[in-house]
């Protein structure tokens, strides 16, 4: 499985947009605007043409300090959006979402990087980075649907422990349907983008289960950690007693 990977060019790249501009169509006949979901599409394509040259810069740089930097960002990141949930406490929570995903994210990215695939350096940016963006991105959806889970719970008068159980519960869920999902419903994107580069599937599906296991870990440890270090927090936050 030697040959090359495609090459778009822009002329190629802008048919993807037909299908899209169809579905634009679609939504203002349907519901009499596009704007959210224009939006999202300009704001897409600005971000990963972005991201492209940032990495292209970040690949150069041959630099661990400048990896370091680049996963605080990401962390920070995921904190702040995770908790877009639960605006209103976000700011109280924003110490013990970073902390859970740090931990949870981070120790799993570095026994996946340093242990299992043993990266040379150690932060080697091709392997670092987009490894890190699954784990983190993961970690914070887990989170999210975590602290939006907990405060509804709670409010209904539900105990603490209860409450952690669903919400936990409710985190999980996103990422055991992807576990049942692979391989029957869906290829996931760092198995088709390996295929598609003209990597055997045989080694691309070890990676893949690499990812997912990586990514189960990372969302459970993360929650169960932000559940664990909120909780004070949460509980004065709600018109419930502590159990």
């Amino acid at each position: 499985m030697d040959n090359p990977v495609i090459t778009l060019s822009l002329a190629q790249l802008a048919l993807a947009f037909l299908p899209v501009a169809i579905t634009l169509v679609i939504l203002f006949r349907w519901s009499y605007g596009t704007g959210n979901a224009a939006y999202a599409l300009a704001r897409m394509v600005i971000q990963l043409l972005a991201v492209g040259y940032v990495l292209v810069w970040i690949f150069n740089a041959d630099s661990g300090l400048a990896i370091i930097a680049v996963l605080a960002i990401m962390v920070a990141a995921s904190a702040w959006i995770a908790l877009g949930t639960a605006p209103e406490h976000r700011r109280q929570l924003l110490l013990s979402a970073f902390i859970a995903i740090l931990l949870g994210g981070g120790l799993t990215l570095l026994l996946i990087t340093q242990a299992v695939l043993q990266v040379d350096p150690w932060y080697l940016p091709r392997y670092m980075i987009p490894l890190a963006g699954m784990v983190f991105a993961n970690a914070m959806t887990a989170v999210s649907l975590a602290a939006e889970r907990i405060y509804s719970e709670l409010k209904h008068g539900m105990a603490w422990q209860e409450a952690r159980i669903k919400a936990y519960q409710a985190a999980m869920i996103p990422v055991i349907n992807a576990l049942l999902a692979v391989g029957l419903v869906s290829l996931p994107g760092m198995m088709t983008g390996q295929i598609l580069s003209g990597v055997s599937p045989l080694v691309a599906s070890r990676y893949q289960i690499m990812v997912m296991c990586m990514i189960f870990a990372s969302a459970g440890i993360s929650t169960a950690l932000f559940l664990s270090l909120s909780r004070a927090r949460v509980l004065s936050g709600v018109f419930a007693t502590d159990p």
